[in-house]
């Protein structure tokens, strides 16, 4: 299963559909959270969709925006039969490839914050509720890995 990465005036019907229902099944319907999923902000200029597939059904999936000073990753969201197969995180990592030396913003929902701080993400400011869920905003310096040394892989 790869990762892949495209506009949304890129993708065809079907894998857009795909992501969007991913999206609102797990925000809107799982989650309980009755607020307007699509907001216009996938079709904006540089916004990116970031997804997996498994046998043709997007099982995981992310959007990335960019908003100037930095890019920020939202709607990350796996299929709950695909839980726990490492999907996520090798989504970020396309989306941190993808962002390349550009600063990345995300509010996450608070009880994933130290999940974030493994990818090297901080925490930016104070917790918040969105929707009535806990988060916390969240920032990675676009410096290079190897400023920051905790990404550098050994030989």
């Amino acid at each position: 299963m790869d990762v892949r990465d495209a506009a949304a005036a890129d993708l065809d019907a079907t894998t857009l559909y795909g992501i969007l229902k991913l999206r609102v099944d797990v925000f809107v319907v799982e989650q309980k959270c009755a607020y307007p999923e699509l907001d216009g902000r996938d079709l904006k200029p540089g916004a990116r969709q970031v997804w997996i597939e498994d046998s043709g059904e997007v099982v995981a999936t992310l959007r990335m925006l960019d908003e100037g000073s930095a890019l920020r990753i939202g709607r990350v969201a796996t299929a709950p039969a695909a839980r726990s197969a490492g999907h996520a995180r090798r989504l970020m990592e396309r989306a941190l490839e993808l962002a390349g030396d550009r600063d990345v913003v995300l509010d996450a929902q608070s009880y994933l914050q130290e999940w974030y701080e493994r990818l090297g993400f901080v925490r930016a400011g104070e917790e918040f509720l969105d929707d009535g869920i806990p988060h916390v905003p969240m920032r990675r310096s676009g410096e290079s890995a190897e400023a920051r040394g905790s990404d550098r892989v050994q030989p």
